[in-house]
């Protein structure tokens, strides 16, 4: 396993990290899932994300169990907060009483003193900018979070926090995490170069485009049963990329990975980490086997004649729009 800055900040994550968005809580039982955390830790990851509002905060808790054992300095643990955890109007969002009251939640929930990284989980339109920040850099001044970071913020969003941390001498964000694949790359053209100029990383989650990337989605025929595509809480997110033309272009990938000797997942997972401004990818894996094979991309290098190939490959079915990255406009 490889290990990449956050930012520029002197925490180092690996490479690959493991996240539970679906997995745990709901999909996997806990018995699996305690079984892939441990062939993650085996294979060298030390970085988890999780968030508060998955599987209805379940999620923090089975990670929680999962990790107790392994010793806590070795380990980054992240989550996130905005989305709804109870039936409350303050339930949800980016405003002071919010926060304070979920990184408790989380921490208990996680058996930590302390999380690595407290990310805000969409920007939050009802919320002002400086509330959330204020809040974020007082938990930093209590030991309660050690980093802070966004995920699914545009550009100017990101802009705007930085700005006013700056002003106010409030803690700066270190790291976005936003969704990265072969497929989608709204990223590329304004959060990136951003990023790179202000000294934020990227987190990327969907490496694998919620198993498209695969190549086990085949055009004209339905999901396999079992995968993310006929789950309820992923499928919307996939949907979206199987239609006849993307699922034929994937499948056209499978001679560049096997020339390489690689997997298909290996192959997605090492072209996110071929932009430098990714710090880390975030897996998910319902089968320890998942975690051994995707961990094989850490340290893989791509040459430019093979990233042309693929573009190639993937041609107009590629989302660049940055546009895309959008937050609610009023709190879910």
């Amino acid at each position: 396993m490889e290990f990449r800055h956050l930012g520029r900040s002197g925490l180092m994550v690996s490479e690959i990290s493991y996240g539970n968005w679906i997995t745990h809580g709901s999909q996997v039982e806990e018995d699996a899932a305690r079984e892939c955390v441990r062939a993650a830790l085996d294979e060298g990851i030390t970085t988890f994300d999780t968030a508060d509002v998955y599987a209805g905060t379940k999620a923090e808790e089975v990670l929680g169990r999962a990790l107790k054992g392994a010793r806590r300095e070795s380990l980054e643990i992240f989550t996130k907060v905005y989305w709804p955890t109870g039936a409350g109007p303050n339930d949800r969002g980016l405003s002071r009483k919010h926060i304070t009251e979920s990184v408790h939640g989380s921490l208990r929930r996680l058996q930590t003193d302390y999380v690595d990284l407290y990310q805000a989980h969409r920007f939050d339109n009802e919320t002002p900018l400086e509330e959330t920040l204020k809040t974020f850099d007082d938990l930093v001044r209590q030991g309660k979070v050690l980093y802070v970071g966004v995920s699914e913020w545009n550009a100017d969003q990101i802009a705007q926090a930085l700005k006013i941390a700056d002003e106010m001498g409030f803690d700066r964000l270190v790291s976005n995490q936003p969704q990265y694949s072969m497929l989608w790359r709204v990223i590329e053209a304004e959060v990136v170069p951003l990023s790179e100029k202000e000294g934020l990383s990227q987190i990327v989650w969907s490496p694998i485009a919620q198993g498209v990337l695969t190549g086990k989605y085949l055009p004209g025929q339905p999901p396999p049963a079992g995968s993310r595509a006929t789950d309820p809480a992923g499928g919307g997110f996939i949907s979206r990329m199987l239609n006849d033309d993307v699922l034929t272009r994937v499948q056209n990938l499978k001679p560049i990975a096997a020339d390489l000797g690689l997997s298909m997942a290996q192959l997605a997972v090492a072209w996110v980490l071929q932009n430098p401004n990714v710090a880390s990818a975030i897996i998910g894996a319902t089968k320890p086997e998942q975690v051994r094979d995707n961990v094989k991309a850490s340290g893989v290098k791509l040459d430019a004649e093979v990233l042309k190939k693929i573009d190639d490959v993937l041609g107009p079915v590629v989302e660049r729009d940055p546009a895309k990255t959008v937050s609610p406009e009023k709190r879910p």
